[in-house]
C-alpha cells in the first residue's frame, strides 16, 4: 500500500531556494513530491548556480535536470507545478500556504534563527538547522553542521548552534570565505567556476578591488549588481580547484536533503497508516 495513497502527490512548500534549499527541493521532486518554494525579493546566494532562487532574476533557472520558474501567485504556482516545474513564489512569510494548503513545510532559510515558522503551519513542518526546537514550533530538525551527524533528523531538542565558523576543506576553513570589507555596489570580474590565485582581484565594491584570501576555484560568488553590506559574506573558494563541482548540488545539500526525506516520510506514515 502507498503511503501516498490519501494524499495523492503530496505538496510540499520550501521557505527559502538557495544551494541548499535547492538540495532539499530537487530530491523530493525526484522522489514524487509536489514542490514548490518561497524567496524574497533579493536573494543574495552564493552557490546560485546550484540554486533555485536564481529564478527571482532570470525568471526561470535549472539544476541537474529540473527547472524552477517565478510565478506571480499560488494559482499560477499550481498549474506549473502541474506541468512539471517547481513554481517559486516571492513571499517571505509564506502567505501562500492558506491558499496552497501544502501537506509538509520545510523551513531551509538557513537564518540560524526562526522567521516566523510554526507547527500549525502544515501536517508535516521540518526545520532545517539551528533555530528549531523539535516537537515545539516543528516536528522535527535536520542537523547541517557537517560531521558526523550531518543530516540527521532530530525529532525532540535541536540542531547544534551555529559555531560561525566555515566548515573544513583540506585545511582551509575561515581562510576560504570572502567577506565584502566595505558596503556598496558589488560588480564581478571572475565568476563561478573560475581558477583564482591568492591576492586575485575577484570583484569590486563601488570600485574598489575586493581579492581572493587563496587559490583554487571560485566556488560561489553574490550575483554581479547586488548591494552588499560591510562584514557580509559574497564568495567562497573551493582549494580543491575542481570547476565541474560548482554547477552541481553539494554534498552537504544531498546529506541535508536526505534527512528531509527520511523525517518527511517518517511522519507521512504515522499520519497515513
Amino acid at each position: 500500500m502507498s503511503i501516498f495513497k490519501n494524499w495523492g502527490k503530496p505538496r510540499v512548500l520550501i521557505r527559502g531556494a538557495g544551494d541548499i534549499a535547492t538540495g532539499i527541493g530537487h530530491r523530493l521532486f525526484r522522489c514524487g513530491f509536489e514542490v514548490m518554494m518561497t524567496e524574497i525579493a533579493s536573494p543574495t546566494c552564493i552557490r546560485r548556480k546550484v540554486a533555485f532562487s536564481e529564478a527571482v532574476y532570470d525568471g526561470m533557472t535549472q539544476v541537474e535536470g529540473i527547472n524552477s520558474v517565478l510565478v506571480r501567485d499560488p494559482e499560477e504556482a499550481v498549474l506549473q507545478a502541474k506541468s512539471g516545474y517547481i513554481p517559486i513564489l516571492i513571499d517571505p512569510e509564506a502567505r501562500c500556504r492558506e491558499e496552497l494548503k501544502p501537506q509538509v513545510l520545510v523551513d531551509a532559510i538557513l537564518a540560524k534563527k526562526n522567521l516566523g515558522t510554526f507547527k500549525e503551519m502544515a501536517p508535516i513542518v521540518i526545520g532545517v538547522g539551528p533555530g528549531f526546537l523539535a516537537g515545539n514550533d516543528c516536528h522535527a530538525v535536520v542537523e547541517t553542521m557537517r560531521g558526523h551527524n550531518l543530516g540527521r533528523v532530530i525529532l525532540d531538542g535541536e540542531a547544534e548552534k551555529n559555531t560561525g565558523v566555515p566548515g573544513d576543506i583540506i585545511g582551509f576553513s575561515r581562510e576560504r570565505v570572502i567577506y565584502a570589507d566595505r558596503s556598496g555596489t558589488l560588480n564581478l570580474i571572475k565568476d563561478i567556476g573560475d581558477m583564482v590565485e591568492e591576492k586575485e582581484a575577484v570583484a569590486e565594491i563601488d570600485g574598489d578591488p575586493v581579492f581572493s584570501p587563496i587559490r583554487g576555484v571560485l566556488r560561489g560568488i553574490i550575483r554581479d549588481g547586488l548591494h552588499v553590506n560591510k562584514g557580509m559574506k559574497i564568495g567562497d573558494v573551493d582549494p580543491r580547484g575542481a570547476a565541474e563541482n560548482c554547477f552541481t548540488i553539494s554534498d552537504k545539500a544531498r546529506a541535508v536533503a536526505g534527512g528531509v526525506l527520511e523525517a518527511v516520510l517518517f511522519f507521512m506514515n504515522q499520519i497515513l497508516n
